[in-house]
Order: structure tokens, then C-alpha cells, then sequence
């Protein structure tokens, strides 16, 4: 092959991987350069500018009657935009719109789109002209500001760049995709580049700190909220960052119901496909407490109405509508341009300097153009006065002249003129001979001789160069005075909302139906062991009492499902309400699934990797994972556990790594994990180290070291904790034991409970049958559950119809392992189905003895 290669000197051998890359890279710059991505200077990607600077040429200006789009686009396609009419007809659209562009530079006339996503008219039936903002962009263009550069048949000249006397990148932003990269710049405030303009030409050393405090931030055409400073000092210092947007509203009563009122919308966000997607919600049951939606938008601005059933809580539901619709967006900011034929990341301050360098360089090739030609008319004006000077001698010489020719050699020879004024002598006409004529070019030289001075002058002089930027920047703002249209408030995480909640102890109640509510727990007052207990919720016909547990106004509160997902909520989020009230559905608090249902909840006030998370199902498993790994809060959620089929979650349970295990986990990467395990767990066992305690509804238990159980990931499955005797018995209940020395409290269905020290129960493996924890009977039936006696604790518990007692624990009679204890509740014909530990009120005294007190 290679001498075949070589006796033919017109093959070329060419590496097809080097050909490849040169030939991507080159379609990639075009790209980049040439469709994509704005200039840094006049913030315009091509076929903005083509568009532009076509209506300019067909003077199509903001004072002259509109014109056909169909005819802008055939100029622009045919002389400028070698491609499809669509795209240009879809960029011009987009600069006539009012909710795309802070400052359109397209005055359209006729159907346009709208912000319900329709789209515009065809062409043919839209009219458009620029607007004043557009002619401040091309302003200037003929007196050789910028350069010219062919067009994609070497016909015409197209501007490289615009004049743009305005920081339009900044001003109207932009988007696009390019090759490998994309930009996405927002939109600002003129009155407030124009400020930070001014104070940067004051200071050249100006900080970031200093320049927002006149640029205070994005300014979107469709208004709305933006929430939070530290995305856009993000942007603003490296170039990008994300700013969180959300809908402006206002609260309105109608009929002692509350209505939402939607204002203003996050930029860029589709009203009709939002309504669209609040009604779905609402209709899936994902939002609760909407009774109807409707758009009353109108010519005066956007209002779309929710009004919500007469329980509903507006906070509530506003805060689900942010975070499951797109009433609340985040705006990625890229601050990526053309500068130089490259692209660069810039920001703020060098996008500020940037406009300013352009504005000088402008200004710099006017003046110099001007000063050309006020060069070139002051020298013609020198001849014409010298003429006039001596005008009998110049028509003697003129008329014995054979020519012209003759006559403009004559003039140049006698009076020392130039071609160019022996050309406009002999052009001059005869009533330029009038005084007053003469006049007139008198002053109109003096008049030159003044400007050729000032535009030397300011050629000069850097000073008077800055000067007049900042008188056209001022002269500017003038012309665009608009007040700002986006609000930009402190960031939640600027402001702690747990700092203006109190720090209190409360009673959080679930039911069946996934009502939930929280109480002081100070409304439930102490009573003596055997007291019939005060009612704790109002349940429907159809609902119970499910679960209940106490926790700080400031805890995390973890839900675990039965489809094995996690969710976080604190407590302080949940409706606080009477100690009778029904309570609020949680699908308005956590976004749960359809057909979700909670199965355990677990309080917590901190993610330290020092703590793990027990789960217990009802066959008899027990999982330990990392408590840190469920630190990172979504509002979806994140898996759990997974379960067995015909398995459920009964209980989770925050456990304390021991120092011992601590130093197991950093030696994990010298020794086998099941040789240390064994090591640490016979180490713990002699200590009588941390323990977990699980108990079944048929009164068995059985205790075994933690360290038999070693962590493992956030979706595992888990691993035996005890093995049943009988067929039907299940897991009810498990606790976390620090040493022998505490007490176990266990109660069964019928109020029957007592305290037994944890030394009682012998210490066994993970996985074995265990030990009889309660001796049951009819009067006593099955066990519902155990706590951990606590001095500083009470004890509440719930029955199945809605009533609950609080209880000090150490009223509870101690008895033995096999022993079945003592009246705790007088539930006569009702059923405990919950029981849970409530902190001590300070300073409290007993209330009154119940109707009934057993021993």
C-alpha cells in the first residue's frame, strides 16, 4: 500500500483522527462564534445584530410608520443571514416581547406571542419597527465606529459590532447553547448599570461590595421575588451562581375563605402550563386545600386566583404551590460571552470595564472621524473666504480661463489653493457673494476652528474622554428612567425562622388518615397511675389514632413510609392546634406519594455521624445506617430501607455510638470488618456496653449487643434481630439500652404496665428466640410496647378512641421480668395503641386525682 502511495505524488495521506478533530473544532468555533453566543461589547449574537442593522438600512426607526416582519426578514436572510426564515422571524419576535426583554429593541405590531406560551402571528401579518433603545445601539454606526466585515457573498458590508451606547449585554441578558458550552445572563436594571457605570468611572478600584450597592441584582421583565443575595454575589464574583426566583402574591378574603392572588411570575415560566400544572396537583391530591383556579390576567397585568377550601391554611398551601410547581424556579446563571473571537466566563466588574473600554474606543474613532471632517470643511470654507477675499480678481482669472481645468490651475497657482478648494470656488454659487452669505461662512469657520480644538482636546485628554461617557450615560438614564420591577429579599437561611419560634415542648399526634397536629404538651396535665386520661384529638368516624411522639419545635422530624422513603419536616412547620382539633393532612406538609403511608417518625435535632438509625420491622429485621447519610434534605425524599414483601416497618430509633466503636470504624482499613466486629462486640458484652431491646406483641424480648449489629447502607435491607415462637407473633416495639442500670417501662392493650431493670434480661445473639419480657393474660392481652424510664420524662400514653394520659413513670410499680405488672390506664372498654415519652414541665404540680385509681 505505502508504494502504491509513494508513485502517485497527488495522493495525500491524511490522519483521519487529526482530520476529525480539526474539522469538529472548526464547526464547533463557527458555532460558538458565529451563532450562539452574544458579543461581550454590544451583548448581540448575530442575527440580533443583522436584524438590527437591516431595519436600520431600511430606516424602519422608532418615529417611521411600521413595517411588514415578512419584508425585515427577507432583507436580513438575503443580505446579511445566510439561513431559514423561521429563525430570524423567531428572534425578532422574541425582542418585540415585553415578557422576554426588560428593554425590547422591537416594536411590534400585531399578534406577538404571549406569556401563555402562544405563539406569534405568521410574519406576514406582523408589523415592526425599532424602538428608541434600538437606535441607541446602532447610534453612531456611520461615523466609522466599528468595523465592517463582507457578508456570506462578499455583496455587502455587515458590522462586526454595534456602537450600543447602552450595557445591553447586561440590560437584556441572554441565552443560548453553543458546542461544550452555554451561556444564560439575566437581565438588569438600566438605572442601576448606569449607577454602577458612573461610581466605576469615579473608582477604578471599586470592590464587588461596592458596585452592588448600586446594581443590587437581576431584573426580570415578569417581576416576581428573587430570594437570596448569595447567588448573585456567586455570579456576580466568578461568573456563576444561581438565583432563586418565585411568584409575587397577596393574600385576599372572600367569604371567610382565603384566596391566593399570583401577581407576577418567575421570568421565563409559562402561566398557562402553571395553572395547568396546579390543577393536576390538586386533582392527584398532591395539594390539599385548593377549591378552584381561574386567570383573570388581563391588558393591566397577570392575576391568577386560587381559592382554597375554608379549612385550608394559605401559608401552607403557597408554600406546597413553591415547591411543586413552577411558581418558584431557580435561574442558572452563566455569564459566559464573545470577546476577542473567544469565549470567556466574566464578572460583573469585567463585563462593567468592558462596556466602558468599548465606549471609549467609540468614542475615540467618532471623534476622529469628526475631526476628519471638520478638517476637511474648515480647509474648503479657508478657500471659499480667501476667494471672497479676493473675488474680482478670481472672476477675471475665471473668465479668461478656456476651462475649468485652466481655471482650477489658475487658482492654485496664484492664491496657493488646494484642488479641493479650487474645486469648490469654481462650484460656489453667486449669491455666496451676498454679506450676509459671507457671514455665514465667517462664523461657520470660527464655528469648526472651536470643534477641531475640542475634538483634539478630548483625543488628548483621558479626562475629557471619561467626562463625556459619563455625560451620555447620565443623558441616558434620563431618556430610560424605569423604576426596577423584580423584588430581592433576604435568603431564608440570611434569616433564621427558628430564631422568632419559641423553643417549646410538644405533643405531635398522627392518625390513620394522615391527619397531623401539634399540641403544647403542657395542655396535657399530670394525673396519678389508673387515671382515665383527657381527650387528645377529634377523630372522623372512619379515623383513629395512629402514633404520636414529642419532640422541640426546633427538631427534624424523619418519616419513614411504608414504601421505605424518608421525608423531613420540622416541627414548627406543622399546624399547631387545639388539644381537640382534627389537625391538618401531611400531604400538605411532605410530599408523599399516592397510596403512601407513614409508618414511623423519628425526631431529631441534629446529622452528627456519631449516631445511627435503627429501623425494626414486623418480621423481625433491624437495619443500622449512618444517621449523617440522611442529612442531605430533599423535597422528594430518599430511600430508607428496603422491605421484604408482607413486611412493615414498627419503629426507628436514633442510637449513641460508644467510644469503642468509634475506634473500630478507624481501624476498619487495617483488619478484616468481621474479625473486629467479633472483637468489639465480646469487648462490649464484658463492659455491658450499648444494647438494643426488642419486643413482640406475644411478650417475648431479647437483648443483644449494638455492635452485633454493624452499619450498612441507606438502602439495605437489614439483618434478624429476633426469631418468633409462635406463627402470629410480630415485632411491636424496640428501644436503646446504655447499660443494665436503666429501666425498661413496658405496657400492654390493656393498660397494664411496670418497670424492670434491663440487668432482668440476660444478654444474647442478634437472631435468637429471646426471653419472656411480660407475662400476658386476657386482662393484661398483647404487648403494644416499651420505653425507657427516664427521670426527667413522663410517660404518655394514647388509646385507640382519641384519649391520652400523661403519667410519672415513677408512680409505675417495679416488678420482675415475668411478671405482668400494674394498672398504668383505665381503659375500660378502649385499647392503648401507643405510648411515648413527654418532658417534664418545670414546676409542675399533680392536678387532681382521676375519677379512678387502681393499685
Amino acid at each position: 500500500m505505502e508504494n502504491i502511495l509513494n508513485k502517485d505524488s497527488d495522493i495525500e495521506v491524511v490522519d483521519i483522527e487529526n482530520s476529525i478533530k480539526s474539522s469538529y473544532l472548526d464547526y464547533s468555533m463557527s458555532v460558538i462564534i458565529g451563532r450562539a453566543l452574544p458579543d461581550a461589547r454590544d451583548g448581540l449574537k448575530p442575527v440580533h445584530r443583522r436584524i438590527l442593522y437591516a431595519m436600520n438600512d431600511l430606516n424602519v426607526g422608532s418615529r417611521s410608520p411600521y413595517k411588514k416582519s415578512a419584508r425585515i426578514v427577507g432583507d436580513v436572510i438575503g443580505k446579511y443571514h445566510p439561513h431559514g426564515d423561521t429563525a430570524v422571524y423567531d428572534a425578532l419576535v422574541r425582542m418585540a416581547q415585553s415578557f422576554s426583554m426588560r428593554y425590547p429593541s422591537v416594536d411590534g405590531q400585531g399578534n406577538f406571542g404571549s406569556i401563555d406560551g402562544d405563539g406569534a402571528a405568521a410574519m406576514r401579518y406582523t408589523e415592526a419597527r425599532m424602538t428608541i433603545l434600538a437606535e441607541e445601539l446602532l447610534r453612531d454606526i456611520d461615523k466609522d465606529t466599528v468595523d465592517f466585515t463582507p457578508n456570506y457573498d462578499d455583496s455587502m458590508q455587515e458590522p462586526d459590532v454595534l456602537p450600543a451606547r447602552v450595557p445591553n449585554l447586561l440590560l437584556n441578558g441572554s441565552s443560548g447553547i453553543a458546542v461544550g458550552m452555554a451561556t444564560n445572563i439575566p437581565p438588569h436594571s438600566l438605572n442601576e448599570l448606569i449607577d454602577g457605570l458612573l461610581h466605576l468611572l469615579d473608582n477604578k478600584e471599586a470592590s464587588l461590595e461596592e458596585l452592588m450597592g448600586f446594581i443590587k441584582g437581576p431584573d426580570f421583565p415578569t417581576g416576581g421575588i428573587i430570594y437570596g443575595k448569595k447567588g448573585i454575589i456567586e455570579a456576580y464574583r466568578t461568573g456563576r451562581g444561581r438565583v432563586k426566583i418565585r411568584a409575587k402574591t397577596h393574600i385576599e378574603k372572600k367569604s371567610n375563605k382565603d384566596v391566593i392572588v399570583i401577581d407576577e411570575l418567575p421570568y421565563q415560566t409559562n402561566k398557562a402550563r402553571l395553572i395547568e400544572q396546579i390543577a393536576e396537583l390538586v386533582k392527584e391530591k398532591q395539594i390539599e386545600g385548593i377549591a378552584e383556579v381561574r386567570d383573570e390576567s388581563d391588558r393591566e397585568g397577570i392575576r391568577v386566583v386560587i381559592e382554597l377550601k375554608r379549612e385550608a391554611m394559605s401559608e401552607i398551601v403557597l408554600n406546597n404551590l413553591f415547591k411543586s410547581t413552577t411558581m418558584e424556579s431557580t435561574f442558572g446563571v452563566i455569564m459566559l460571552a464573545i470577546y476577542n473571537k473567544e469565549p470567556k466566563i466574566f464578572t460583573l466588574k469585567e463585563l462593567l470595564n468592558l462596556f466602558l473600554n468599548h465606549r471609549k474606543t467609540i468614542i475615540i474613532r467618532r471623534s476622529i472621524f469628526e475631526l476628519q471632517k471638520a478638517r476637511a470643511r474648515a480647509h474648503i470654507l479657508e478657500g471659499l473666504k480667501i476667494a471672497l477675499d479676493h473675488i474680482e480678481e478670481v472672476i477675471k482669472l475665471i473668465r479668461a480661463s478656456a476651462d475649468n481645468a485652466e481655471a482650477k490651475e489658475g487658482l492654485m497657482a496664484k492664491f496657493g489653493l488646494s484642488e479641493l478648494q479650487s474645486n469648490a470656488i469654481l462650484e460656489m454659487r453667486l449669491s455666496r457673494l451676498t454679506g450676509l452669505e459671507r457671514e455665514k461662512i465667517d462664523n461657520e469657520l470660527a464655528e469648526l476652528i472651536k470643534e477641531i480644538a475640542r475634538l483634539e482636546e478630548l483625543l488628548k485628554s483621558e479626562t475629557l474622554l471619561e467626562n463625556l461617557i459619563r455625560e451620555e450615560l447620565k443623558e441616558i438614564r434620563s431618556k430610560f428612567d424605569v423604576p426596577r420591577i423584580t423584588q430581592i429579599e433576604d435568603d431564608y437561611d440570611d434569616i433564621e425562622i427558628e430564631d422568632l419560634i419559641p423553643n417549646e415542648n410538644m405533643v405531635v399526634t398522627i392518625t390513620h388518615r394522615g391527619y397531623i397536629k401539634r399540641v403544647p404538651s403542657k395542655q396535657y396535665e399530670k394525673q396519678k397511675r389508673g387515671g382515665k386520661g383527657k381527650v387528645a384529638v377529634t377523630t372522623y368516624d372512619d379515623d383513629f389514632i395512629e402514633s404520636f411522639f414529642t419532640a422541640n419545635t426546633h427538631d427534624t422530624l424523619m418519616f419513614v413510609t411504608d414504601r421505605g422513603q424518608l421525608y423531613w419536616l420540622k416541627v414548627y412547620k406543622i399546624p399547631e392546634g387545639s388539644r381537640t382539633a382534627k389537625g391538618k393532612a401531611v400531604v400538605n406538609l411532605i410530599n408523599l406519594q399516592a397510596d403512601e403511608k407513614i409508618k414511623a417518625i423519628i425526631p431529631t435535632s441534629d446529622f452528627n455521624s456519631d449516631k445511627s438509625l435503627c429501623f425494626f420491622t414486623k418480621n423481625g429485621l433491624v437495619k443500622r445506617t449512618n444517621l449523617s447519610e440522611y442529612q442531605n434534605i430533599r423535597s422528594v425524599g430518599v430511600r430508607a430501607i428496603n422491605l421484604d414483601e408482607n413486611d412493615e416497618l414498627v419503629t426507628a430509633i436514633v442510637v449513641l455510638k460508644d467510644e469503642e466503636e468509634l475506634k473500630f470504624e478507624a481501624s476498619l482499613s487495617n483488619e478484616s470488618f468481621e474479625q473486629i466486629s467479633d472483637e468489639l462486640a465480646k469487648n462490649s458484652e464484658e463492659k455491658a456496653g450499648k444494647m438494643l431491646f426488642v419486643v413482640t406483641k406475644k411478650g417475648m424480648c431479647i437483648k443483644f449487643n449494638l455492635a452485633r449489629v454493624r452499619e450498612i447502607g441507606r438502602v439495605a435491607r437489614g439483618v434478624s434481630a429476633i426469631k418468633f415462637k409462635e406463627k402470629d407473633d410480630e415485632v411491636v416495639g424496640a428501644v436503646f439500652i446504655e447499660n443494665d442500670e436503666q429501666e425498661i417501662l413496658s405496657i400492654s392493650q390493656k393498660g397494664i404496665g411496670k418497670r424492670t431493670n434491663a440487668g432482668e434480661y440476660r444478654l444474647q445473639s442478634r437472631g435468637g428466640k429471646g426471653v419472656i419480657c411480660m407475662k400476658l393474660t386476657d386482662k393484661t392481652k398483647d404487648l403494644i410496647g416499651v420505653v425507657i424510664v427516664d427521670e426527667s420524662m413522663d410517660l404518655m400514653a394514647l388509646t385507640s378512641s382519641g384519649k391520652m394520659i400523661r403519667v410519672d413513670m415513677h408512680s409505675i410499680r417495679k416488678a420482675g421480668r415475668n411478671t405482668s405488672g400494674v394498672i398504668v390506664v383505665n381503659v375500660e372498654n378502649d385499647e392503648v395503641v401507643s405510648v411515648a415519652k413527654c418532658p417534664k414541665e418545670e414546676n409542675e404540680e399533680d392536678s387532681e386525682i382521676s375519677e379512678e385509681t387502681n393499685s
